[in-house]
């Protein structure tokens, strides 16, 4: 029993040191686990303060860009301005020296005149004139079995020529429009022209179709050799996918119709102004006027995921 009370004193003090080194190894376990949190949140903020200055940085960019565009433009349009300032002046001036070359005319055609006319009668003061003699012409005798038609006696009017419009010139069959002088823009004329081009247009459409349909039907044949078989399965696609987009191309017809009915035809959507003649007969589907469609394919292109429901 002592030896064992001797063993268990002595054993007490080594415990009590291994749970004083347990307690010292937490605290510095604990202390490194602190100084890591703290270190990842220095981290965090100095990635944080430099992402906050790179989007500042881009911002400041993008803002002088603008700038810089919007200054471009300004200078433009004030070009235009001073040419078309320069240009109204120069036709003021050249007016202005027609106009004074008009007068200084008139004034020494009126001198000229004057003075014959003095000469003249001076000239009838020296000289007595004789009156002139007046002959009087007898109308021809005609013969009482001839007959006058009343349309012989009439002046010929002279015939207009009609002018030939060349083949190449013409838009589905239909010759180009001419515009009158103070002509209202899109009036009930203008608007039956492309409603006529639009028909004819839709006609011929719909012909080729009927057409790939009786062609596809006629040489629908089996060829023994597999290359006469490909090629002939090419031809069908390709046939097939330009009638898909002439299935597209009549639809946006349909609705030019429509808006011709609506008196909208001819009139931009996205700006209102009008979209021109020439334009309308080199594409009677248009719905945005050059400029708008020039500014649609400049965004097209910066952003190439935008989806083209028009052309």
């Amino acid at each position: 029993m002592a030896a064992r009370k001797k063993i268990s004193k002595k054993s007490a003090p080594r415990r009590s040191k291994k749970k004083v080194t347990r307690k010292k190894v937490a605290k510095k376990t604990a202390r490194k686990k602190v100084a890591k949190k703290a270190a990842k949140k220095k981290v965090a903020k100095k990635t944080a303060k430099k992402t906050s200055k790179k989007k500042a940085a881009r911002k400041k960019v993008a803002k002088k860009a603008a700038k810089k565009k919007v200054a471009k433009k300004t200078a433009k349009k004030k070009a235009a301005k001073k040419k078309v300032s320069k240009k109204t002046s120069r036709k003021t001036v050249s007016k202005k020296k027609t106009s004074k070359k008009k007068a200084s005319v008139k004034k020494a055609l009126a001198k000229k005149a004057a003075a014959e006319s003095g000469t003249a009668q001076k000239l009838v003061g020296k000289r007595k004139i004789a009156p002139p003699k007046v002959i009087v012409k007898r109308p021809a005798r005609i013969a009482s079995h001839a007959l006058i038609n009343p349309a012989d006696q009439r002046p010929a009017r002279p015939k207009r020529r009609s002018k030939k419009v060349s083949e190449d010139l013409l838009i589905h069959g239909i010759t180009p429009y001419q515009e009158e002088k103070g002509e209202e823009y899109m009036c009930e004329q203008q608007l039956a022209h492309f409603r006529k081009i639009l028909t004819a247009w839709k006609t011929e459409l719909m012909e080729e179709v009927d057409r790939t349909v009786h062609h596809m039907q006629d040489e629908a044949s089996n060829f023994p050799d597999p290359n006469d078989r490909a090629t002939q399965e090419s031809e069908f696609g390709l046939e097939l996918r330009t009638r898909d987009r002439e299935r597209k191309l009549l639809k946006k017809i349909g609705q030019a119709i429509a808006r011709t009915e609506d008196a909208s035809y001819g009139y931009c959507e996205k700006t209102g102004e009008e979209i021109g003649l020439k334009r309308l007969e080199a594409r009677p589907v248009a719905t945005l006027s050059v400029e708008a469609q020039q500014r649609r394919e400049v965004s097209e292109r910066q952003y190439s995921d935008q989806d083209d429901h028009y052309r």
